[in-house]
């Protein structure tokens, strides 16, 4: 089965320097259809306006997963890490025992991309950061593997939950297929471009949750760059 939650329902939130749509429901003002689907909770949609940013804050037992789709974040946090990523560029925080982080706009145009969070497998652990760059000619025609909790996948960022990241970019007609293990169960975005899904027509910045099939086949209308949580 699936649905389409279309960007016009998504819930929305508006702090004049952020913006973000929640494809999953996080306020009482959000569709309380929108539910959380296995370990994955949260898949927000920001954007931060140049020169702001998130202030220092806290998290603990959440394995949060940044994919920039415009512009420049900056990283700090208390285990003193500090890095930049940019649009393609994967960030994963694996809070565990508790990390208190900053992420702010360094770039010169405003700050997209996706904050995703995941429940973790087990609670605690020590925190951890870690980012890793996925060009997207790597992702041309296929789903790459960008964070994953499973040790099968030795090219991507490791995370504490029973789900994988993954990226694929669709030139304008081609399409690919992806199969799912029994049980599992899976959330898409079309972060650009059109797409039909099994027969069903995705816009920019759609999202679908994807459950109770064995496979998804996924046809690009236009130049797509696509993103997909397989969850347990």
């Amino acid at each position: 089965m699936l649905v389409h939650r279309r960007w016009e329902s998504l819930g929305r939130a508006d702090l004049g320097w952020l913006t973000a749509k929640h494809h999953f429901a996080v306020s009482t003002d959000d569709d309380p259809a929108h539910r959380a689907l296995g370990p994955l909770i949260v898949w927000n949609d920001d954007e931060i306006a140049v020169g702001s940013g998130f202030p220092l804050h806290g998290h603990r037992d959440m394995e949060i997963i940044t994919y920039v789709r415009q512009g420049v974040v900056g990283h700090r946090d208390t285990l003193g890490s500090e890095g930049t990523i940019q649009a393609g560029d994967v960030q994963v925080m694996s809070a565990g025992s508790g990390i208190r982080h900053m992420e702010f706009n360094v770039g010169d145009v405003p700050l997209k991309l996706y904050q995703i969070w995941l429940m973790p497998r087990v609670p605690g652990g020590e925190p951890r950061w870690g980012t890793k760059s996925f060009p997207k000619s790597d992702r041309a025609g296929r789903f790459v593997v960008l964070a994953s909790g499973f040790d099968t996948d030795t090219e991507a960022l490791p995370i504490r939950a029973n789900a994988r990241v993954l990226g694929a970019t669709l030139q304008t007609g081609n399409s690919i297929e992806q199969a799912f293990s029994s049980g599992r169960q899976a959330y898409i975005v079309v972060a650009a471009g059109r797409i039909e899904v099994n027969g069903e027509s995705m816009g920019p910045l759609d999202g679908a949750a994807i459950t109770r099939v064995e496979s998804i086949r996924i046809n690009a209308l236009e130049d797509s760059e696509l993103v997909m949580v397989d969850a347990g």
